[in-house]
């Protein structure tokens, strides 16, 4: 029992850390996923969608310090009931998502792996399995470090860990996982490779032949002869590949510019996903970084999911010399973690990216 409990800790202790730090390093990433969880399709709360990014930065946060508080010794009645009250409500969580079909991606590794609903649900039964091990013999759970080490220990797990979420959210994630992040090419991520999987669909038709109701199930082709077709239903055996990118776009009120911006050498594009929420500020300081941009040979447009109206208040109130076009507010969320944020392409590579607060950090 003391060696099973041994192993379970340094697993169950590693995997909290690991995962919390994932989220940890994009909590705004984090409090998108909650919002999802929050809304009136999945768990029907709302009121708690506000207070989605405090939620966030405190469970990532808890998340982390509980792992380091496993592996060291560090108060294990509480470091247990923790965990326990914590997988519980986790694996609740993520069957709920699963058994209803609601949310695509758990994002219990944030944007570093994508988990589906079934995988994320097992995995936490898996967890919930080894916390009950540890559970029954916490007596077995023993301090590796003095009682002034633990508590050192303890206490800068902690503060190391407030500090590093307040970095990332006055800056951007350290770490990038996304199909945006510096270096990728965005027409590159729209589209598949050749050799990319395809979906491999049952089509099931429902057709009459000499009067005689029947159904066909193929891969497409139909039934050789047939008075009539009634219908046809498709079921998709096995996911094919998609692209990193899918629904990005840059749209006017007339047409789909996507392809000829990407195509400039030079590209500013400032990424405000909503207008009417984003950060005075930041909004301010835009002015500066557009002009310069400009002067330097670059296009600058702006990316957002705001109404013409808004559009046009803004770039009035703040003397903004650039227009701001249309692009899907999920898209926007994940190219930048700020609002307003900055990407600067060179023929649809992304070469820099700024949060707000880093604008004058941009070479140009």
């Amino acid at each position: 029992m003391k060696a099973l409990v041994n192993i379970c800790r340094i697993l169950v202790g590693g995997l909290f850390i690991f995962s919390g730090f994932i989220k940890l390093n994009d909590p705004l990433g984090f409090s998108y996923k909650l919002q999802e969880y929050f809304s009136y399709d999945v768990l029907d709360i709302p009121s708690l969608i506000p207070y989605a990014l405090g939620l966030a930065v405190f469970v990532v946060v808890f998340e982390v310090v509980l792992g380091v508080f496993l592996l060291i010794g560090y108060k294990p009645k509480f470091t247990v009931w923790s965990l326990l009250a914590m997988i519980v409500f986790f694996t609740f969580l993520t069957f709920y998502a699963a058994y209803f079909d609601k949310v695509k991606d758990c994002g219990c590794f944030g944007d570093f792996l994508k988990l589906s609903p079934w995988q994320s649900f097992w995995k936490d039964v898996i967890l919930l399995v080894m916390i009950v091990i540890l559970f029954i013999g916490k007596r077995h759970i023993k301090p590796v470090l003095s009682t002034f080490g633990l508590s050192l220990t303890a206490l800068l797990s902690f503060i190391i860990c407030l500090w590093f979420g307040y970095h990332v959210l006055m800056h951007l994630p350290t770490f990038d996982f996304r199909a945006y992040k510096i270096g990728d090419n965005l027409q590159e991520n729209m589209t598949l490779p050749e050799d990319a999987q395809k979906a491999v669909t049952d089509y099931i038709w429902t057709y009459t032949i000499n009067g005689e109701e029947k159904t066909l199930t193929d891969r497409g082709r139909g039934p050789k002869t047939y008075d009539k077709i009634i219908g046809v239903e498709t079921k998709i055996i096995e996911e094919g590949d998609v692209p990193k990118i899918q629904d990005f776009s840059i749209e006017s009120e007339d047409e789909d510019l996507t392809q000829q911006f990407l195509a400039e050498d030079k590209l500013v594009i400032v990424v405000a996903y909503s207008l009417e929420k984003a950060e005075a500020e930041g909004m301010k300081s835009l002015k500066a970084m557009a002009d310069d941009a400009l002067n330097n040979g670059y296009t600058v447009i702006g990316l957002t999911a705001s109404g013409e109206a808004k559009k046009q208040e803004v770039k009035d109130t703040y003397k903004l010399d650039f227009d701001f076009y249309l692009c899907d507010e999920k898209v926007l969320k994940t190219i930048v973690r700020a609002n307003p944020g900055v990407i600067v392409l060179e023929k649809g590579t992304v070469t820099q990216k700024a949060h707000y607060n880093d604008l004058d950090e941009l070479e140009f």
